[in-house]
């Protein structure tokens, strides 16, 4: 028999069929406090994967558990005892006739999160039992799972070398910028920021807060625009001539320094980018604007990421005593950097700069190859249930 007639015949054998005629979707029941214990014997599952364990359990049967509310539609697979959370399903079928891994893979087809409704979105399951898909006997179904074992198996290693690729990119940059900072060269200077600045000094947010911010006009610096490795546009804030005169004492200009000093983005810095300008920031953004006879902007930006001044300036931002970490004005000014003459600075920023440079690019392939993968993942099991392998 040919490969095409064989195949035939066996795509001939396969139903179309409503989930509802498969599985069945069974509601999770929450855990008593009492019950949970952090290295208990089995997992407790929640809408999107394990969140507890405990040393009894609710279902004595590997399942897939299907996220009801909160993260509703992700799909996990669960470990043979568990405890599903009521706000999951879990499925129970035949398995004379169906096979767990084709189902867990076959769910995974179907986007279900596409289905939440709701302010804290859920699926209905009767909209589920609904879904047709097709379905071959049980010996084709373990078929396929063996190829799809087998393939997911092989993509599984190549993307995890692909990270391992990406993380030693990172690593190259991050270990040359701590070497950079932590072995100072000879006739190097130390002196506190405030000897070396014009300017350390944060905004406020106009009055109104996010309500009163404009569709366009001087932009509004807040600390999710600050990153290490650059500036963020995402949700830029904007206000009008009105409010930005109240912060014209924190005018951002070309070359600022600036330093996130509150919250859990604390101690994050960048350059400011000079297609924000004119701008103002708020009290979460610390300007620091640099003596030009002192040192360069980017040399300052690259010494407080590295993970000398990083881990210095937590540590610092931690005293404030405070519920959350900060850095005050005055914790800044009295804050010291080491630096040598600006033509080694600017030498060191070069340097830093074209490893910089040459990392991303490396990020770039990498970060490109795992989608690459993802995608290769999604393509085989779209084949595998339309019937391709």
């Amino acid at each position: 028999m040919s490969v095409s007639s064989h195949w035939k015949n066996m795509k001939t054998s396969w139903q179309t069929k409503k989930l509802g005629e498969v599985i069945k979707l069974e509601y999770g029941k929450p855990l008593p406090k009492d019950k949970r214990i952090s290295n208990g014997k089995y997992p407790v599952y929640g809408a999107n994967g394990e969140k507890d364990r405990t040393d009894e359990f609710y279902y004595d049967r590997s399942s897939i558990i299907v996220g009801r509310k909160g993260s509703a539609g992700e799909i996990n697979l669960t470990e043979k005892r568990f405890w599903p959370l009521d706000v999951t399903y879990f499925v129970t079928f035949d398995d004379k006739k169906y096979s767990l891994g084709f189902l867990y893979d076959l769910l995974l087809t179907l986007n279900l999160p596409k289905l939440a409704k709701g302010v804290k979105p859920g699926i209905n399951r009767n909209e589920v039992y609904e879904i047709r898909a097709s379905i071959p006997p049980l010996p084709e179904q373990k078929r396929i799972i063996a190829i799809l074992d087998k393939a997911f198996a092989a993509i599984s290693t190549a993307k995890a070398n692909a990270e391992k690729n990406l993380a030693n990119a990172r690593e190259l940059f991050e270990s040359y910028l701590q070497s950079v900072f932590a072995n100072p060269g000879d006739g190097w200077e130390q002196k506190k920021l405030e000897e070396i600045t014009t300017k350390i000094g944060s905004g406020a947010t106009p009055r109104g807060g996010e309500k009163a911010y404009k569709k366009e006009g001087i932009s509004l610096i807040r600390s999710l625009n600050v990153y290490d490795y650059g500036f963020s546009y995402r949700d830029l804030a904007f206000i009008d001539e009105c409010q930005a005169d109240k912060l014209s004492n924190v005018i951002v200009e070309s070359g600022d320094v600036l330093l996130n000093i509150t919250g859990a983005s604390v101690a994050r810095c960048t350059i400011v980018a000079d297609d924000v300008l004119p701008a103002r920031v708020n009290q979460h953004v610390s300007i620091l604007r640099l003596k030009k006879s002192e040192m360069i902007p980017e040399y300052l930006h690259f010494a407080l990421i590295s993970k000398e001044h990083k881990d210095q300036l937590l540590k610092t931002g931690e005293k404030a005593g405070a519920t959350r970490q900060a850095l005050t004005k005055a914790q800044l000014e009295e804050y010291c950097i080491r630096y040598p003459k600006i033509p080694e600075q600017k030498r060191i920023v070069a340097k830093l700069n074209a490893l910089s440079a040459e990392t991303k690019k490396l990020e770039e392939i990498y970060q490109q190859k795992i989608a690459d993968l993802e995608e290769l993942k999604k393509s085989v099991l779209q084949k595998a249930f339309n019937g391709g392998l």
